[in-house]
């Protein structure tokens, strides 16, 4: 990954919107891409996921905690498997980055019990949807790795304009909570030639999100 000339600094597009470049030091990049490739394993693993007007998703995605499918959650993986469990460090990653971006104090009561893991390859984009399957509106943690992607910021109103992009690398933080928590967004496409070898990852993306279902340890999503 090339390092920017001019340092980025950390950034509030958008009321509730946090952007920390860097957040993620390339031993903890590393780490986390290696988890992914194990939870990207069978049973349960990385799968395209298809919308219910018949068409797949350009990313492969695989879930941990509850199974993200449009749109619900629910607790089979699309091969029929247990969905695997939410790590209980993520959760830890996920209240230290709810930390950086408002403060203790909003992650006192943060517990997230879901991530969804995206993987871009060359080519796959995100069209702009809203994050609104939880029933909590507690913030949505978002962790880049590998190559850069433009990251466009809608409104929290329609899909079209006005929107920003953004440019995250690997390692940045994004968290939107607030009035910013159900705001569209997507990635229009990836960076090519940005990868982070360091990371141990020489082509693509992986984004992690990390969330709070607000269904409960012993209530089922419908699956």
């Amino acid at each position: 990954m090339t390092e920017p000339l001019i340092p980025r600094g950390r950034a509030e597009p958008a009321p509730g919107v946090v952007h920390v470049p860097g957040w993620l030091e390339p031993e903890a990049r590393a780490r986390l891409v290696r988890a992914c490739r194990e939870w990207a394993r069978p049973p349960a693993g990385l799968a395209v996921t298809r919308l219910p007007g018949g068409g797949v998703m350009s990313v492969r995605s695989v879930s941990l905690g509850w199974q993200w499918v449009p749109y619900r959650y629910v607790r089979t993986a699309p091969d029929g498997a247990p969905v695997k469990p939410f790590p209980g460090w993520l959760g830890d990653l996920g209240r230290r980055a709810v930390t950086e971006a408002y403060g203790p104090a909003a992650a006192h009561d943060y517990a997230p019990d879901v991530a969804l893991v995206n993987f871009y390859a060359p080519g796959a984009h995100m069209a702009l949807h809203q994050d609104k399957d939880e029933l909590t509106d507690a913030p949505v943690v978002s962790l880049s790795l590998g190559e850069a992607c433009l990251f466009r910021l809608g409104n929290t109103e329609i899909r079209g304009r006005p929107w920003q992009d953004l440019r995250l690398d690997s390692g940045d933080l994004l968290v939107f909570g607030g009035p910013s928590r159900f705001v569209y967004h997507g990635v229009p496409k990836t960076l090519a030639g940005t990868a982070d070898p360091a990371a141990g990852l020489r082509e693509g993306r992986l984004n992690i999100t990390i969330r709070v279902t607000g269904l409960g340890g012993g209530r089922d999503g419908g699956g």
